[in-house]
């Protein structure tokens, strides 16, 4: 079965290359526009599943893969940044705060679709104003929703605790993504 991977983010291309599958990308052209009533821990669910629905070229021997990742504070989204303001402002809404990461993945073939979502809870330390604008100079993190990268500097000198999955919070789940497509 020759696997599809729906996401320009090279953090997923890296983490599904090393569980050691072969796959092709492609592009999917998707407005990801969540309902407004959805719970939160539904959203990322949501979205990809909207991913997978949108890609129509699916053939008899692929599966699709796609993916999103929503991170929650206090009960608020935190997408990704527009600007280095709204980075400033989720990155201070995160110091010294647990919040949760959801990353969910679908698995589409031509005649089932699975979806489970994963979640992690994820505690900074205090961060300072300084580290937020040294972080956001050096790092841009305008492709990361919640506005760091656990693998990076943020994520190596802020995080002080982590209870779930590192690779949920790196943006692809990559326990329930061996497991479905062993099962597919």
């Amino acid at each position: 079965m020759k696997i599809l991977l729906a996401s320009q983010s090279p953090r997923r291309k890296e983490l599904l290359s090393s569980l050691g599958f072969d796959f092709d990308m492609v592009k999917i052209e998707c407005e990801e526009i969540l309902p407004a009533n959805i719970k939160i821990e539904n959203a990322a669910a949501y979205l990809s599943e909207l991913k997978a629905n949108a890609f129509q070229n699916l053939q008899e021997d692929e599966v699709l893969l796609t993916a999103d990742t929503v991170v929650a504070s206090e009960n608020q989204f935190l997408g990704k940044p527009k600007d280095e303001n709204e980075a400033k402002e989720m990155l201070q809404a995160l110091s010294g705060k647990t919040h949760q990461v959801y990353t969910a993945i679908t698995l589409k073939t031509l005649d089932k679709t699975i979806t489970e979502t994963d979640v992690a809870d994820v505690e900074f330390d205090e961060i300072s104003e300084e580290e937020i604008d040294f972080y956001i100079k050096n790092y841009k993190p305008f492709d990361k929703a919640g506005s760091y990268g656990i693998q990076e500097w943020l994520g190596m000198t802020k995080i002080k605790k982590i209870n779930g999955s590192f690779y949920t919070i790196m943006g692809l789940p990559t326990h329930l993504v061996y497991k479905i497509l062993k099962e597919i």
